[in-house]
């Protein structure tokens, strides 16, 4: 059972104050592996995509959005069934479901691993199991979603060098489970930062990824 994403902000700012100071995706991105496997680039421009879950999805939606190479990022979820893929009903924790964002990318541009470098590094912390910060449950897991044996392949690879790596102080908990389908969260949700950018769990939960994003990987960043 978990509250939903809005936080009562004296309990979410000490929560978050814990989990920054601890997070691995403090790290310098000097000192985070890029992934030794990866899916080649195409030629030319296509359209791919990827599904990933990391806590609330509000702010790795944002992460995604901000990034060259990404012409999508939707809030969703991704591991239950359609009939339950309602936010108020995901919140309990009892669906299957996790909030997710399905990223639509040109690999011309951007590559599969790079994306999940973003993803290790700045979007969440994969040593965090059922939640994430000031969020509860398995509807905040870590979880990579993948669409076809490349995906999977580059996803384990990468999962078994960060954990050999050392990078990380616990072991990666990330789930990988096939992607049996992506469910579009409500419309309120959608470019949820983006619209409320004073909301005090936005505030102190996931503006710092950006912040980090900007400082960490300013090559990868849209023009804005």
């Amino acid at each position: 059972m978990s509250r939903f994403c809005l936080a009562i902000l004296s309990a979410a700012f000490m929560l978050t104050a814990t989990f920054i100071l601890s997070a691995a995706f403090l790290l310098n991105a000097t000192e985070f592996p890029a992934p030794a496997v990866d899916i080649p680039a195409p030629p030319a421009k296509q359209a791919a995509t990827v599904v990933l879950a990391g806590g609330c999805f509000w702010g790795v939606e944002a992460v995604f959005d901000h990034l060259k190479g990404v012409t999508d990022a939707v809030s969703g979820f991704a591991g239950g069934y359609k009939a339950t893929a309602h936010y108020e009903m995901v919140s309990s924790g009892l669906t299957g479901h996790a909030e997710s964002v399905k990223v639509t990318y040109d690999p011309s541009q951007i590559s599969y691993g790079k994306l999940l470098e973003v993803f290790f590094s700045v979007a969440h912390d994969p040593t965090e199991l059922n939640r994430q910060g000031p969020d509860y449950g398995t509807q905040y897991r870590s979880a990579i979603f993948y669409s076809n044996d490349e995906q999977k392949r580059v996803a384990e690879a990468y999962i078994k060098q960060l954990n050999e790596s050392k990078i990380y102080s616990r072991p990666i908990v990330t789930q990988l489970a096939p992607l049996e389908g992506f469910y579009r969260a409500e419309e309120y949700h959608q470019h949820y930062l983006e619209h409320n950018p004073n909301q005090p769990y936005i505030v102190y939960n996931d503006m710092p990824k950006l912040k980090h994003l900007e400082q960490q990987f300013p090559e990868l960043l849209k023009k804005r």
